[in-house]
């Protein structure tokens, strides 16, 4: 996982949604689909996104995959950013 992937994971209002719906917990990919106006295969290039930036955890039963927030990256990128805005405030002083 690069910090580049994860923004460009981020730059996406649809990949933010999934975010979102993910918080609350684990989804499969047809619940997530659900909630959208877009075939399966745009879905699926979305979740792929957000996986290869760590995003997110697949986990397949049967015949389902199951995705969910993968909170030590997401944590890492806000730690990250949380740094940015103590320098700026330190600046500010």
């Amino acid at each position: 996982m690069g910090f580049a992937e994860s923004f460009k994971a981020l730059s996406d209002p649809v990949r933010r949604d999934i975010l979102e719906m993910l918080k609350k917990g684990r989804m499969s990919a047809g619940d997530i689909g659900s909630n959208f106006d877009m075939t399966g295969a745009t879905i699926s290039y979305h979740l792929n996104i957000l996986k290869k930036a760590g995003l997110v955890k697949e986990t397949k039963q049967k015949n389902f995959v199951f995705y969910e927030l993968n909170v030590s990256v997401v944590e890492e990128v806000m730690l990250w950013l949380a740094g940015l805005r103590e320098v700026s405030e330190e600046m500010e002083r």
